[in-house]
């Protein structure tokens, strides 16, 4: 990329963006240095205005972004970088240094907690006792929890079809990653059914 450090004072703002839940996570500013030692390390490095020197996020507290992709925008003076957090974004402890009601796109965190179960299994977690049960088991459970969906939708409190469909797309997710497959197929395969 042809990055236009020119414009202020040799840096350029980049917005740091979850690379899984596309939420957008905090803004810092690079300079010529800090943008080669983050594509050389692919751990996002930025320049400190209040340091005045390079500092890689998490140096002290190990909450890296490892970065997944880098994009310029029309003019190349502006990055966004799509990263994998490790911990939480902001100083305060907040996942995000923006302070968002919630998280918009918590349905993507959870298939990547999902994903954590099966590379890390915890004893005592739910999706690991599930998964030990077998594809028939998990594929039955997506099946109850439609029809307590349903029968929420037709004769419940709005409140019990909320739990009812969080139900649903948490064994719906459960059910596609046993299947090898991600929300992002499914989001890919909508999008062109949609054209």
């Amino acid at each position: 990329m042809n990055i236009d450090f020119s414009k202020s004072v040799g840096l350029v703002p980049v917005i740091i963006q979850d690379e899984q839940t596309l939420e957008v996570l905090m803004l810092g500013y690079m300079n010529a240095e800090a943008y080669e030692k983050t594509v050389y390390e692919n751990i996002v490095t930025f320049f400190s205005r209040s340091k005045n020197r390079l500092w890689t996020k998490g140096e002290t507290s190990g909450n890296y972004f490892h970065v997944k992709s880098i994009n310029a925008d029309c003019d190349n003076d502006t990055l966004l970088i799509k990263v994998e957090p490790i911990g939480p974004a902001c100083h305060t402890g907040e996942r995000s240094c923006f302070k968002t009601a919630y998280n918009q796109n918590f349905i993507l965190q959870l298939e990547r907690i999902i994903k954590d179960r099966y590379d890390n299994p915890k004893e005592g977690s739910y999706v690991n006792k599930l998964r030990n049960k077998g594809i028939n088991k998990i594929a039955q459970k997506v099946g109850e929890e439609a029809v307590e969906t349903v029968i929420a939708a037709l004769n419940e409190t709005e409140f019990d079809l909320i739990n009812e469909s969080s139900d649903l797309i948490f064994h719906l997710i459960l059910l596609l990653k046993e299947k090898g497959l991600s929300l992002e197929r499914i989001s890919k395969n909508l999008e062109e059914r949609h054209k």
